[in-house]
């Protein structure tokens, strides 16, 4: 079985599931939790693991690129699968649909304005601010732009030759375009 998607409601029950665990005491009681979440993903093809680097991430991955705990990149057919869903930081208190929803708005404003190059480059800029910040691509500061620049477009986007060529300026773009409500 090969899946698709992640169900939303999978999503939201695996996000609360990850919340209980993480406010658990008894690790009797966490234990549960984590089972309870693995087997409603495993439903779904997927497992799931709390990402704990500057802010904690429940990253949901189709199991098959899993093996002993592990990602192996080269089982990854297309990151649309994965799945983040940020746990605290940053935007933790914003209602991220309304973020990513923005956000996605203005990727699309971009790629209608400045074609598809520019385009896919605002894609990642918005996947980037939705699952890593939670808050509009206009507000990220110049550190987490240099962020999305030197590290999540080098480990987590295969662009094209010609995106690559171009990143800083769909940067500009894309922030301006949001800024501004209207494209350049």
């Amino acid at each position: 079985m090969t899946p698709d998607t992640v169900p939303e409601e999978t999503k939201a029950r695996a996000e609360q599931l990850t919340r209980q665990a993480r406010k658990a005491a008894d690790e009797r009681e966490v234990d549960a939790y984590r089972k309870e979440r693995a087997n409603l993903l495993a439903e779904h093809g997927y497992v799931g693991r709390v990402r704990e680097e500057d802010r904690a991430v429940l990253v949901l991955y189709p199991a098959e690129w899993v093996e002993d705990g592990t990602v192996h990149p080269d089982r990854i057919d297309d990151i649309d699968r994965g799945v983040e869903i940020p746990l605290d930081g940053p935007g933790e208190d914003v209602a991220w649909e309304t973020v990513a929803a923005h956000n996605n708005e203005v990727a699309a404003a971009v790629r209608a304005e400045h074609g598809p190059v520019h385009g896919a480059n605002a894609e990642a800029l918005a996947e980037f601010c939705n699952n890593h910040y939670a808050k509009p691509v206009e507000k990220l500061s110049p550190e987490e732009r240099e962020e999305f620049l030197t590290e999540y477009y080098r480990r987590n986007v295969w662009p094209t030759e010609n995106e690559e060529a171009v990143i800083e300026e769909s940067v500009s773009l894309t922030v301006e375009t949001a800024s501004t409500g209207q494209p350049r």
